[in-house]
């Protein structure tokens, strides 16, 4: 009889035992000495909650709005590389959980199922995540497809124009499309499962990518191609070109400092994301939880603050709502639900964090998402 599942984190268990390493480590760990990964999750665990008793619960609302439209909780998917190498068709199967479950599902440029895969295949409107490319006219085709795949959000990623070392891609040779090695060998094949949902999956390299980029089908290291093909000259002048070819709603994504939240507002984004890249780019940089309030505080209501990094479970959501954020979104939680049970355990995952939300809401003695505010933390004197 298998193990009881009953959170992110016995998912997480689960993937690591049927995803090879190389996969698994890419999602689950960060760079360099990996202080900011940790600090995502340690700060958000050292928060405390007001617990409050005697208050009528019996009706609880979780739905909310995100850039205008609906959504049945204050969630959605963050865009994350690789996906379709945790589980064949992984972003396909991502964004149907999603979909299923009423929230928003975010694509992100190095996917392994392209953008009209996922358009193809679901009928829900996702959003796209943007890098900018030293290659303009290809970036600008990525916007267009975009476009014609009638999503409804860019998201431009901001903070990966340089990518921080990560020791564990290196260390395990990590290579797209996957390649079998003396290194592997016994590492995949006591993985057939997810060998054969690779195999039967609609891509094993990167689908925005392939006949678009030379190399794209044959990469030796993805940090070696991010350094040749990412644009270390984006500045916030090329928000200009962005906004000439994509007119709809607009998301940066890669915001820690205020000043830089501030600016992103008087450009007229429609939304931020408070973001370390799950501490995956600079070690040392704060907590998403610990810089969200200055940024809330900068946006001042001009645009939506949302945040990311080590965001497992709706206790942690309830505390980033009480610190100003409108909505938080996942990465690593789907990614670990996705290597464990494919689509259903994304749909787990995002199940865990709804319940764990709505109960945590009943006992800090509130009724709605919408209304939650600081008083829900508890401040020792």
């Amino acid at each position: 009889m298998g193990a009881v599942i009953t959170n992110v984190l016995d998912l997480r268990e689960l993937a690591r035992r049927r995803v090879p390493r190389a996969f698994f480590e890419y999602a689950d760990h960060g760079s360099y000495d990996e202080l900011t990964l940790r600090a995502n999750r340690s700060a958000l665990e050292a928060i405390r909650l007001r617990q409050r008793v005697m208050v009528d619960v019996s009706t609880r609302n979780l739905a909310t709005t995100m850039l205008g439209e609906p959504v049945s909780m204050p969630l959605a998917l963050a865009p994350v590389g690789l996906t379709g190498l945790q589980r064949g068709g992984g972003e396909i199967l991502a964004a149907s959980a999603a979909a299923a479950a009423g929230i928003p599902f975010c694509l992100s440029t190095m996917s392994i199922c392209s953008i009209e895969q996922v358009r193809a295949a679901v009928a829900t409107p996702f959003w796209f995540q943007l890098y900018v490319m030293r290659d303009r006219g290809f970036t600008e085709s990525l916007i267009e497809r975009a476009r014609a795949a009638n999503c409804s959000a860019l998201m431009l990623t901001v903070d990966l124009q340089i990518q921080g070392q990560r020791h564990r891609e290196h260390k395990n040779g990590l290579a797209v499309p996957p390649q079998l090695t003396l290194r592997n060998f016994f590492d995949i094949l006591g993985k057939p499962a997810w060998a054969w949902s690779v195999l039967r999956g609609p891509g094993r390299s990167f689908g925005n990518l392939r006949g678009h980029v030379a190399q794209a089908a044959s990469l030796t290291t993805l940090a070696q191609w991010i350094a040749q093909q990412f644009d270390p000259t984006l500045s916030w002048r090329d928000l200009d070109w962005i906004r000439a070819r994509w007119p709809g709603k607009l998301i940066l994504k890669g915001i820690l400092d205020p000043l830089d939240a501030d600016i992103a507002a008087q450009a007229g984004v429609d939304a931020i994301v408070v973001s370390n890249h799950g501490g995956r780019q600079l070690d040392g940089a704060p907590a998403t939880i610990h810089a969200l309030p200055r940024v809330v505080d900068a946006a001042a209501g001009r645009c939506e603050v949302w945040i990311d990094g080590g965001i497992l479970s709706g206790q942690s959501v309830l505390k980033a709502l009480a610190l100003g954020a409108r909505a938080c979104l996942i990465g690593k939680a789907f990614t670990y639900g996705l290597g464990a049970r494919g689509e259903a355990g994304v749909a787990q995952a995002i199940e865990f964090i709804r319940k764990e939300l709505d109960v945590s809401l009943a006992l800090t003695g509130q009724s709605d998402v919408r209304t939650v505010s600081r008083d829900v933390l508890f401040e020792a004197d």
